[in-house]
């Protein structure tokens, strides 16, 4: 009975954080090789609020930095050609204002304890597993902005 409780204050929690502004015209990027998974996050974070650029390609998600910055960068790892270890590594080289301070999510088959420790060393913030649950993603997401937001960025 505890738990349940518990489990529904959480729940409740997660809710209101989703019900503020805080995704509401959002700049977020997705990077990823896999359609479904685009379209997938895409879906979810439009439906918070969040204005949604969708790359299959890190050469495509360069492309579009170039033209807008993200407030926000959501990318797969394991992507063909150049990777997502690759794409934070030219990223966090570019100046500021350019999209070198983007905040940044990894999206991985690989959910392991070194695997972590290898994302946020590349210079991603956050590491989720694949597949994607929802409420981790748009948890993951709100503790990054008011991160940002607390440190005055």
């Amino acid at each position: 009975m505890i738990e349940e409780s518990q489990g529904a204050v959480r729940v409740r929690e997660v809710e209101e954080k989703f019900n503020s502004s805080l995704f509401h015209g959002l700049r977020i990027l997705i990077v990823d090789d896999d359609v479904d998974t685009r379209e997938f996050l895409h879906f979810l974070l439009q439906q918070n609020g969040a204005l949604i650029t969708a790359a299959a390609s890190v050469k495509e998600a360069l492309t579009i930095i170039a033209q807008v910055v993200p407030n926000l960068l959501i990318s797969d790892l394991g992507m063909p050609e150049i990777d997502g270890y690759s794409l934070i590594k030219i990223l966090r080289a570019m100046p500021k204002e350019e999209g070198g301070e983007i905040p940044a999510i990894a999206l991985t088959a690989y959910a392991g304890e070194s695997d972590r420790d290898r994302v946020l060393a590349a210079g991603f913030q956050k590491h989720i597993a694949k597949p994607v649950q929802p409420t981790e993603l748009l948890t993951s997401i709100a503790d990054l902005l008011e991160q940002r937001v607390g440190s005055g960025e």
